[in-house]
């Protein structure tokens, strides 16, 4: 919990405001695994330096509430008093654990970008004489391409005379679409592009169930 700033609260005989390991007013720093950053996202406990503040929240009773008043509610209940809203008159705030408050906000602002990433195109590169070895490792990279939601351009490059073995590149493309049919869809037939012969793979839709 945010420990309060000198000229607050003393500590009463018997004791701090928190039992050694919580959270909340506690004379001994924070403990636990939820430490906060040095510069604080919102303004807490006695960075409030206004005469009011507006209360609401599930463990209050809404309503206006002296800024004395409201930081020894969030003693009581060993938590933090928490500007939400500082632009209105008087500023709204919540009596809430706020490390914990900021470390759920950054675990949903994380999973919310990992469902909006954008999928991006993953090459992988064949020759006509690639072997067993190196086509199961490619396969391997290919198939967590697909389950990240990329998709993957495999293609078969051709140098000099090589050209001459486009058959060969072709049935190596149609059996890595067979590898990675589990996970992947074959969008097109392989073509040639230049010197190249492309097949693109897109991410399989997950089944319905």
């Amino acid at each position: 919990m945010a420990v309060p700033q000198k000229g607050g609260f003393n500590r009463p005989p018997g004791g701090g405001f928190k039992k050694p390991g919580g959270g909340g007013f506690n004379k001994g720093g924070f403990r636990g695994r939820f430490v906060p950053r040095r510069e604080a996202e919102h303004r807490i406990n006695h960075f409030i330096r206004v005469p009011q503040v507006r209360l609401v929240g599930e463990n209050v009773e809404v309503g206006i509430y002296s800024i004395q008043d409201a930081l020894k509610m969030a003693q009581d209940q060993e938590l933090d008093l928490v500007e939400i809203s500082p632009t209105v008159d008087p500023p709204v705030c919540k009596i809430i654990d706020y490390n914990k408050f900021l470390y759920d906000k950054k675990k949903k602002e994380k999973e919310m970008k990992a469902k909006s990433k954008v999928s991006e195109v993953k090459e992988i590169r064949f020759t006509p004489n690639t072997d067993d070895h190196d086509f199961d490792f490619k396969a391997k990279h290919a198939q967590g391409f697909l389950k990240d939601g990329n998709k993957v351009k495999a293609y078969v490059q051709f140098k000099g005379r090589a050209i001459q073995f486009q058959d060969r590149g072709q049935l190596l493309l149609l059996k890595f679409a067979e590898r990675l049919a589990e996970v992947g869809v074959l969008e097109s037939m392989p073509k040639m592009e230049g010197r190249r012969m492309l097949a693109m793979f897109a991410p399989k839709g997950k089944k319905k169930a």
